[in-house]
């Protein structure tokens, strides 16, 4: 399949999705992966913009305007939503799959060129109000500071046993049973914990007389990885990482694991070859 792009966290931000879109159109990858936090803040959306406005007015324009430029080089292009964007905008998305933009992908699976793409947005419970994609990680246990997710609001219904009492863990064992994931690339908004990947900007911080741990990322992300030995992880959700820690990707056995994540204005884009994941690269443009 050649050149893949992964990008994460553009929160909408225009330049950063033109800067985008002028990349696509000039080095033609076969495959884009949209790790989630793809939409302006949630409290801009309510207030200036109706449901759906971005996804119809940028990313469905946008990749529109490729398909027409590009023809029959129109990458693949698959994305989930990270935990500041609404499920709610689900709806735009499915607009833009029957048009056949992209493939929104979280908690399922789609082929391309020989390997096996899965999605998955949820990451553990954060200090943030909106829940729709946080989850208990491998137990109910909840950082200080942070907000279960049944304390929250959530922007469409959902089951009150299912915020109590589903975990990041046993929804990856759902989604990925015993199959074999040699070949199998995972499109994650939450890095693995403990690693360069999750590494935020918390030094010296306390709460309660406890201080708070500089790791938020997934414990059950980061033991799926060690046991189940994908082929790469694609991760984002913590900005400052690679900043702070000087690496956007890890190793974990046969397993490379990238972040897109940036805090800085740029467009923060990983190129690879998932034949060859080791000549990665990730360039700020």
């Amino acid at each position: 399949m050649g050149l893949w792009f992964f990008v994460s966290d553009l929160h909408g931000q225009m330049p950063r999705y033109q800067k985008l879109f002028a990349a696509i159109l000039a080095e033609r990858p076969a495959a884009v992966l949209l790790g989630g936090d793809l939409l302006p803040n949630v409290h801009l959306m309510s207030n200036k913009w109706p449901a759906g406005y971005f996804f119809h007015t940028v990313l469905q324009r946008g990749f529109a305007e490729l398909e027409q430029q590009l023809g029959g080089a129109y990458p693949h292009v698959f994305l989930i939503l990270g935990n500041d964007d609404p499920r709610s905008e689900e709806i735009g998305l499915a607009e833009g799959e029957s048009l056949g933009l992209w493939r929104y992908i979280h908690n399922h699976t789609v082929e391309c060129g020989g390997f096996v793409v899965y999605g998955y947005a949820c990451v553990p419970p954060t200090p943030f109000m909106l829940k729709d994609w946080e989850r208990y990680d491998v137990s109910r246990y909840v950082e200080p500071g942070c907000i279960p997710p049944e304390q929250g609001w959530h922007s469409v219904p959902v089951a009150s046993h299912k915020m109590r009492f589903s975990t990041i863990q046993s929804e990856l064992e759902q989604l990925t049973r015993k199959t074999d994931l040699s070949r199998s690339i995972f499109l994650f908004h939450s890095p693995p914990y403990g690693t360069a990947l999750d590494r935020a900007a918390l030094d010296g911080k306390w709460i309660d007389r406890v201080p708070v741990d500089v790791h938020v990322g997934s414990i059950a992300i980061r033991r799926f990885i060690e046991a189940r030995q994908p082929w790469i992880t694609l991760h984002g959700h913590v900005h400052e990482a690679a900043r702070l820690t000087g690496s956007w990707c890890e190793r974990y056995g046969v397993t490379a694991s990238f972040t897109a994540a940036h805090d800085g204005p740029e467009l923060a884009l990983v190129r690879f070859d998932p034949s060859d994941p080791g000549q990665a690269r990730r360039e700020l443009i």
